[in-house]
């Protein structure tokens, strides 16, 4: 009943830029948390970024000072800003949010496709 939908990967140049962004759709009652994780080939899946219903944010410590997580809540939708890539960067992209359903009434955790970034000269 809850769909999460990623945009905006590719592949980049060492120092470019890319905005990430993931939407929201279905019958939502609310939305709470919301996050980017990242997966590199053969390692474990780990945080990028969070950001609360507050507007509150937490930054892995590889990406401060270079990503910028922010959401829209009209739009049930969350952004990630990516600016000085460097090839460690390279990963599948997740979004994730915790999400109650008018139907369920629970709050559940969801999860996008994912979305590949590449930093490559």
């Amino acid at each position: 009943q809850v769909q999460l939908v990623e945009s905006g990967g590719g592949l980049v140049q060492p120092g470019g830029s890319l905005r990430l962004s993931c939407a929201a759709f279905g019958s939502i009652f609310g939305i709470y948390g919301m996050a980017w994780y990242r997966q590199a080939p053969g390692k474990q899946r780990g945080l990028v970024a969070e950001i609360t219903s507050g507007g509150s944010t937490n930054y892995a410590d590889s990406v401060k000072g270079r990503f910028t997580i922010s959401r829209d809540n009209a739009k049930n939708t969350v952004y990630l800003q990516m600016n000085s890539l460097k090839p460690e960067d390279t990963a599948v992209y997740y979004c994730n949010a915790a999400i109650s359903t008018v139907a369920a009434g629970i709050i559940g955790d969801y999860w996008g496709q994912g979305t590949q970034v590449t930093v490559s000269s």
